[in-house]
């Protein structure tokens, strides 16, 4: 996938990048790029910038300086959090124990990316940590807990794994809905009668929450963008299609 810098409106720019499966099934990635009402600016999620898009990120930032803090939000993204650190040295770095764990040579905040505190920093956006599913899964392969993050004046949604669409302008966008859940979540289920109750009841509650969603930003697809009211019954109808399996005992 390309390199390219969306500006969404309202302050907020998503980042579409290539992540290579094996150094050759690009599946893209993603980091977006918010400006705060003091008009410095934050990332969600890292990515390693180049080319035309790192010149327009630091021509809109003061070459770097005014990004104050990078909010890692997956906790398995971890690939590009060295490349960010060292290309932005005075931001504030956010993530996971798991980044934390995996880099621990970076210079972490001790305030963790899930925490109350961070969300408290930043009031021009909205967190929710999935529920229901672990945020860390002790499988490897299993990346289907996540900080979710939105963006009310853009109507952005800025999502990693947990919710997901087709890859854009080949067959599967044909076949498969426009949003669906990860395949990995019966296997981040927690070990709890009600787990997957809890995580359908969740997924509800962020489609009415954001229901005025307009740009969907997944990090393995690409951006999808909706009219008014049409992301809800779209996020609905995806928890309905996953919601046999993940109850089936």
């Amino acid at each position: 996938m390309a390199h390219t810098l969306i500006n969404l409106g309202q302050g907020f720019w998503n980042i579409r990048g290539a992540f290579r499966i094996g150094g050759v099934i690009d599946v893209g990635t993603q980091c977006s790029l918010v400006q705060l009402d003091t008009g410095r600016f934050i990332f969600l999620d890292s990515y390693e910038l180049s080319d035309d898009v790192r010149d327009q990120v630091m021509a809109l930032t003061d070459q770097g300086q005014a990004v104050e803090a990078i909010l890692n939000l997956h906790p398995f993204h971890t690939l590009h959090c060295e490349a960010m650190a060292r290309d932005f040295p005075q931001a504030t770095l956010y993530g996971s124990v798991r980044h934390q764990r995996q880099l621990p040579e970076l210079p972490w905040s001790p305030d963790r990316v899930e925490s109350d505190a961070v969300a408290a920093r930043y009031p021009e956006l909205e967190f929710s940590l999935t529920q229901g599913i672990e945020y860390i899964s002790a499988k490897p392969a299993v990346h289907a807990g996540s900080l979710l993050a939105y963006h009310p004046a853009s109507k952005s949604l800025h999502v990693d794994d947990t919710f997901a669409a087709p890859p854009q302008g080949g067959l599967m966008e044909k076949l498969l809905p426009e949003i669906f859940i990860s395949p990995a979540t019966r296997r981040a289920l927690k070990p709890e009668a009600d787990a997957a109750e809890t995580y359908c009841n969740w997924v509800t509650h962020i489609a009415h929450q954001w229901q005025d969603t307009q740009n969907f930003c997944a990090a393995h697809s690409g951006l999808v963008q909706f009219k008014s009211g049409e992301f809800q019954p779209t996020l609905l109808a995806a928890i309905e299609r996953a919601r046999p399996k993940l109850l089936a005992k």
